[in-house]
Order: C-alpha cells, then sequence, then structure tokens
C-alpha cells in the first residue's frame, strides 16, 4: 500500500492510498478511506471508468430499472463522485459536508462532473422546491455510521416531498449483517412514508459490518438480481420508529 495524502478534516480522517489488491482483486487501485478503515470510493486507476464498488452498482440498477429516463437526481455524500460521474449526462446536484472531501475527489480521482454543493445534505435539500425529482440517494456517513438525521421519520417525510410523484429514495447505511436493530428501524420508519419498501444486502456470515441498501417508491419496485452486483433481498423485522 502506498499512502498519497493522509489528513484529519473537521469530519473525517482521510487517506488515499493506492493498492495492488482490493477485497481479493488483483489489479492496481486508488481508494479513499475514512475513519476506522472504512472504504469510501475506489477507482480501478487500469480502467477508470469501472465501477469497482458493489453498492454503487447495485444502487444504479434500482434507479435505472425503476425508472430508465429519469433525469434528476439529489445525491448526499460525494465520496469519489462515483454515482454523480456515471450519471453526467442528467441533472444531478450533489452536497457534501466536507469540502476536504470535495477536493480530494477533484485531485486524485479526476471528478469532472456536476458541480458540489458544500454544506449539510439534509439542509441543502430542504431548500429545494417540492416534486423536483425523480431520486434521492443518501450516500453519507460518519465514524459512527449513518448521520441519525438521514434516518428519522421528518426527514424521509420531507423527502417524499421533494419527490415527484413516481419518485424514490435510496439509502446506502452501514450495519450489521443478519438482525441489526438499527438498519430494522430505519426501514420501518422508512415505510412510514413510502407504500413500498425493500431491502438488499450481500450474502455474509452474521455480525459482519457491511453496506445495506434501502429503498422506498411511491410505486413498486423492481429488480433484476443478475444486475445487482450479488446484492440480494433481504426480509428485515419490523423496527422502532425514529422519531425526529
Amino acid at each position: 500500500m502506498r499512502v498519497l495524502y493522509r489528513n484529519k478534516s473537521e469530519q473525517h480522517e482521510l487517506t488515499v492510498y493506492e493498492t495492488k489488491r482490493l477485497y481479493g482483486e488483483k489489479g492496481h487501485f486508488r481508494v479513499l478511506q475514512f475513519s476506522n478503515d472504512a472504504v469510501q470510493g475506489a477507482m480501478d486507476l487500469e480502467e477508470p471508468s469501472r465501477i469497482v464498488l458493489e453498492y454503487p452498482r447495485a444502487m444504479l440498477h434500482l434507479m435505472e430499472q425503476n425508472d430508465p429516463h429519469f433525469n434528476r437526481a439529489f445525491v448526499v455524500g460525494q465520496g469519489i463522485g462515483t454515482i454523480p460521474s456515471y450519471l453526467s449526462d442528467r441533472q444531478v446536484k450533489v452536497a457534501e459536508l466536507d469540502a476536504e472531501v470535495v477536493e480530494i475527489s477533484q485531485h486524485f480521482f479526476g471528478y469532472k462532473s456536476s458541480s458540489v454543493l458544500v454544506g449539510d445534505g439534509r439542509e441543502l435539500l430542504e431548500r429545494e422546491q417540492a416534486g423536483t425529482y425523480d431520486y434521492i440517494v443518501i450516500d453519507a456517513f460518519t465514524a459512527t455510521g449513518t448521520p441519525e438525521q438521514f434516518t428519522n421519520r421528518s426527514f424521509f417525510s420531507m423527502v417524499k416531498d421533494k419527490l415527484d410523484e413516481n419518485g424514490a429514495v435510496l439509502l446506502n447505511v452501514f450495519g450489521r449483517s443478519g438482525n441489526d436493530k438499527l438498519v430494522n428501524a430505519i426501514y420501518t420508519t422508512l415505510g412510514t412514508a413510502f407504500p413500498y419498501i425493500r431491502a438488499f444486502a450481500l450474502p455474509a456470515e452474521p455480525n459482519v459490518v457491511q453496506n445495506r441498501i434501502l429503498m422506498g417508491s411511491h410505486r413498486p419496485i423492481d429488480v433484476q438480481v443478475r444486475l445487482m452486483a450479488g446484492f440480494v433481498e433481504e426480509n428485515l423485522e419490523e423496527g422502532h420508529i425514529i422519531e425526529g
């Protein structure tokens, strides 16, 4: 591993490094890592346009499968810019709390797509007009996981208002595989705002910390399992409703 950059910003401990092996795959990768060794983005330097991590591939499939002609999206959480770069031919707004993450995405990962609004993602989304977006994507993390402000009932109610009549929200949340009480609660709370909800994760042994994808929609959610980058549907237990 060769470290290219390391710094502690106001929000994160940030590291950019290059490695010849990532999750068992050989190659030449450049990685953005946050606190606690959490990989937030990875680029294949031999094929920069390839999406390396499974969860953005799965989220993008869900978006394209359920609305092939969508045009307007709001993304909370920049990372290296994987999702907005892929959607560069559409109208995408990106919100990122940490200005240093934006600079890293541009300098080390060549991000050139939609301009990024620096600030609190929830506050920035609240300023948008009602009924504006086809999709809202929440891909925000702190050292302790998904910020609570993106998981409660009032947030999902606001998200519902910002979506058009056929819109949907996708969340990438950190949780333990199996019966994670917080993930169950986020999923149940999501269901207070949207009539259709589904959950997906990579198969794993119990209690492995992993990305979990939750989706809430105004209409039935379609999925092609073979295009989900290994993610499979989960039947989550009912959890408590997160007020706020």
